[in-house]
């Protein structure tokens, strides 16, 4: 395999040159511990000051705003467990039946320790309703998370409309942004969030660094208790390089964020439609008037999705059947189940993820490829007239 096209995006990135460049002095010669007293740490300290201040940028809000954690998964975690302990009198949380497993096993895992959690419904494009959010809402509500924008379908939710709710009842707000921050524009000093989840490795920083947004004021514990680092909010030695890198994916991600809505979009529209004309019969999941400009997740009815990744890996073609957090499973992904996907073809779903590293002539390339896969494996389907 010569040539490698990778459209697998939101299960991760390519780390940035640029990024690549910025970390790798903290892997080698700058390797002072930032809590040190002497001015060889004190340097390192001074630039995780400083990713603060991008990342901060990106997400429109205060840099003591931000803390530094090691993934998405920590960080949805954190804002999860740290804000009910914070609240220990109430009982219920809100979630949705689309989140990501990083929100979903934390939720449910909490309905053993004797909490109510409630699973709110999507529509067949995926879509949340206002009208069943908000009648949910109850004095014993201590959070609702509910993710700024799916990861296999990418759609994107009504997140402000949720979080003023909440803040009209004085009920905590988190949102997994982990998809949404670097693709769509942010600013939490106009936000009513209180907690927003985001991982470096969907913005082209290296896996092993993310970070938590914590509007000044909303009240959490600690969930890594050990030093002093994050100003007390989460404890363990700064992975320096990794929020360096952070930091200027970040500073990166504004920079291309026109470019992620226009070009890139754009792309992912003519993989669409060559699809959809090449392949009549196959369906698009999720509104796609409101998600992600980089996502596309299709189905093709009475085939399987792992095989047609197989026969596409062997054109060098990287796609997936939905979260990479859940690859291996055979059963069918919980997101398009929760819209309704008839059974036979969630199983036979792609997402198509694009970054700002693919070209017109990948896409063209995988549309030209993907029809005699799916064609072929049609044929060998025993559950399609021949």
């Amino acid at each position: 395999m010569n040539r490698v096209i990778y459209m697998d995006n939101n299960a991760t990135t390519r780390v940035a040159p640029e990024v690549l460049e910025e970390m790798m002095p903290y892997l080698t010669e700058l390797y002072g511990n930032p809590s040190s007293m002497h001015t060889f740490g004190g340097q390192v300290a001074h630039k995780i000051r400083a990713a603060r201040q991008q990342t901060a940028a990106l997400l429109g809000c205060d840099a003591d705003e931000i803390i530094f954690t090691s993934c998405g998964t920590e960080s949805n975690n954190t804002a999860i467990l740290g804000s009910l302990a914070a609240s220990p009198n109430k009982r219920t949380v809100i979630t949705t039946r689309v989140e990501h497993p990083a929100v979903l096993s934390p939720c449910r895992n909490l309905e053993q320790h004797g909490y109510r959690v409630i699973e709110l419904a999507v529509d067949k494009h995926g879509n949340l309703g206002m009208a069943e959010f908000e009648s949910a809402l109850s004095d014993d509500t201590a959070l609702v998370t509910a993710m700024y924008a799916n990861n296999e379908t990418g759609v994107v939710f009504p997140v402000e409309k949720i979080a003023a709710l909440c803040k009209e009842k004085g009920i905590p707000f988190h949102t997994d942004a982990v998809q949404a921050v670097g693709k769509i524009p942010l600013n939490m000093k106009k936000s009513g969030i209180d907690m927003l989840s985001l991982s470096g490795h969907k913005l082209h920083a290296p896996k092993g660094v993310g970070a938590l947004y914590v509007r000044r004021g909303t009240r959490l514990s600690p969930y890594l208790l050990g030093g002093h680092q994050e100003a007390n909010r989460r404890g363990g030695t700064e992975n320096v390089s990794g929020i360096v890198a952070l930091g200027k994916a970040c500073e990166l991600s504004q920079q291309y964020m026109e470019d992620e809505n226009t070009r890139i979009r754009g792309l992912r529209d003519r993989l669409q439609e060559k699809i959809l004309t090449i392949c009549p019969d196959a369906m698009v999941n999720g509104d796609v008037k409101n998600r992600l400009p980089n996502t596309l997740n299709v189905s093709f009815e009475f085939i399987e999705g792992e095989s047609i990744l197989m026969m596409l890996n062997q054109f060098g073609i990287c796609a997936s059947s939905g979260s990479a957090c859940t690859s291996g499973s055979l059963e069918p992904s919980h997101v398009l189940r929760a819209m309704g996907v008839p059974f036979t073809a969630a199983h036979g779903s792609i997402r198509f993820s694009l970054s700002r590293y693919n070209t017109q002539d990948e896409v063209d390339f995988v549309a030209e490829k993907l029809p005699a896969i799916v064609n072929r494996l049609r044929q060998l389907s025993p559950f399609v007239a021949k």
